[in-house]
């Protein structure tokens, strides 16, 4: 595909550059699916995603072989590997009962699936979304309101932070947070990065917090804005502390188009990699160098070579 160069949100008054992507690398698609949303990859470079329509986690190996890892799969979204190398998922809401509503962890040699978080104060989840792990074993959710809503027990979407022995908290709602959609943890575990749209009016934000020692989330405030865009659905960092967001459509203004936002530490854009597919959903980095970003969008995951390391934790 052809490269172009943009102006976007929060907003610089010319066009941005391309970012950090490796010299004549070229968006390429690495299979072609239905709706894939979720990407995760381990340490030998398989990547795992979500299918939500077709209620599946699938597997994509390096050498292109694609595998059916789960179904059903719960209507899984958001995917991550902790630290052991066990997979965890977000599992949404569905049409009925095909929904987990829940958060699992897989032991991929034994196969076991163990459920973290089902409920909280006695109400079953609302649709958990997306996932990220702090460097000490933490576990950051996001729980949004989707899917049929006369099924919601919980009236609130909030963030939830499940601890290393299993105690599961609430660490954000109303008002600090309106609908929650893609998490990430900073390299050093002190910052909470949270995809947020608020609505009257409506704002598309990636808002920062600071993680205190005790779990506590404090100091919240607008890391960057799409203002009334589409913005961030999931997100990854490099090791430079740069966050790729998937956000924009192609059927909006040139200035929200689809693609991976390329942002700051110090919450500027960097610029946009564009994607030819509606809706862009989400990105991880893989692959043996940990420099080749996967991005889902539409019913194609995408691949493309960068310059910076993404963060990743893979097992010792």
């Amino acid at each position: 595909m052809s490269w172009w160069w943009i102006g976007c949100s929060q907003r610089p008054a010319g066009p941005v550059p391309l970012p950090l992507v490796e010299p004549a690398a070229k968006l390429e698609t690495a299979v072609s699916l239905v709706f894939t949303e979720g990407p995760a990859a381990d340490a030998e470079g398989n990547v795992y995603f979500s299918e939500i329509r077709g209620n599946r986690i699938l597997k994509w190996s390096p050498d292109g072989k694609l595998t059916v890892f789960r179904e059903p799969s719960h209507r899984a979204n958001g995917l991550v590997f902790d630290a052991q190398g066990r997979l965890l998922a977000c599992e949404g809401a569905g049409m009925g009962e095909d929904g987990g509503r829940r958060v699992t962890r897989t032991d991929l040699k034994t196969g076991q699936v163990e459920v973290l978080a089902e409920k909280f104060e006695g109400k079953r989840l609302n649709s958990p979304n997306d996932i990220d792990v702090a460097p000490g074993g933490e576990i950051y959710f996001t729980d949004p309101r989707y899917g049929d809503q006369s099924e919601r027990e919980l009236q609130t979407e909030d963030v939830y932070r499940i601890e290393t022995d299993g105690r599961l908290s609430r660490v954000l709602t109303k008002p600090d947070i309106e609908k929650p959609n893609g998490v990430l943890v900073s390299p050093d575990g002190r910052t909470l990065f949270v995809a947020d749209t608020t609505a009257n009016p409506r704002q598309a934000a990636i808002k920062k917090f600071d993680i205190q020692p005790d779990g506590r989330l404090s100091n919240g405030r607008v890391h960057y804005s799409f203002g009334a865009g589409r913005g961030v659905d999931g997100m990854a960092l490099d090791v430079e502390g740069n966050i790729y967001g998937a956000a924009g459509s192609n059927t909006g203004p040139p200035d929200n188009l689809a693609g991976i936002y390329v942002i700051s530490p110090q919450g500027k854009l960097l610029g946009r990699i564009p994607i030819p597919e509606d809706s862009v959903t989400n990105c991880a980095f893989g692959g043996p160098d940990l420099r080749t970003l996967y991005v889902t969008a539409g019913k194609n995951l995408y691949r493309i070579r960068m310059q910076k390391r993404g963060h990743v934790v893979y097992p010792k």
